[in-house]
């Protein structure tokens, strides 16, 4: 795990919760996801593996990304004030941010 990934992905999430454009909760994603405002959904990384696959399904039945991110639930909760382990993406540039940091080669 390389803690500079987590690290960038920490404060692009914060960055993203403080605009608004971010949706806490996995009913509140899968609602985002569902009326098309959601560009990706982001799981922590000690999601449970039911958790992860709902998410990995309704990223697939509404065509959109599903990123696994190496931030803990209560990595998440520090952020947003409630500990939760799926957030909702609902603007295309920062979704990108974080695709492109999940994807990123450590080197």
């Amino acid at each position: 795990m390389s803690s500079e990934k987590h690290r960038r992905t920490f404060d692009l999430l914060g960055i993203c919760l403080r605009a608004g454009r971010a949706v806490k909760g996995f009913d509140s994603a899968v609602e985002a996801a569902k009326n098309g405002t959601a560009h990706c959904i982001l799981t922590a990384s000690d999601a449970s593996a039911k958790t992860v696959k709902e998410a990995a399904y309704y990223c697939e039945r509404y065509e959109i990304k599903h990123l696994r991110t190496e931030l803990s639930k209560s990595d998440i909760g520090k952020l947003c004030g409630k500990e939760t382990g799926v957030v909702a993406v609902t603007d295309k540039g920062f979704a990108d941010g974080f695709e492109r940091i999940i994807s990123e080669v450590s080197q």
